[in-house]
């Protein structure tokens, strides 16, 4: 299974952006997919998860309320939409699909996108 992951780039304060993540290769079984980021010197984090079916949604606290995920009809596209983004946002955003263990969607996954990267200026 391959994830690619793009949309990131340089937005000012209160912008928006939406990440996209395709999947390739390989059917995976896994329930879940999400989203992660690292910000420079900091460890990777939870941002948000879905089940493939659409519901229910999970976020970090630091973001809800301004992030969505999403997922196209196809089982095979994901997205990240980011509004009032925050300097406190910058960081790689990864993508991720099928979680080790379903009663820990916030954690490891088997398969990763390779990042994309999100700059917000303040």
């Amino acid at each position: 299974v391959q994830l690619q992951a793009f949309g990131g780039g340089l937005v000012q304060a209160g912008g928006s952006l939406r990440l996209s993540c395709t999947t390739s290769g390989d059917n995976f079984s896994g329930n879940y997919m999400a989203w992660f980021r690292q910000a420079p010197g900091k460890e990777r984090a939870f941002v948000a998860a879905m089940r493939w079916r659409g519901s229910p949604t999970y976020y970090a606290d630091s973001v809800r309320g301004r992030f969505t995920i999403s997922r196209a009809s196809a089982k095979n596209t994901m997205y990240l939409k980011m509004n009032n983004l925050t300097p406190e946002d910058t960081a790689t955003y990864y993508c991720a699909v099928d979680p080790k263990s379903d009663s820990d969607i916030r954690n490891g996954y088997n398969y990763w996108g390779q990042g994309t990267l999100v700059t917000v200026s303040g």
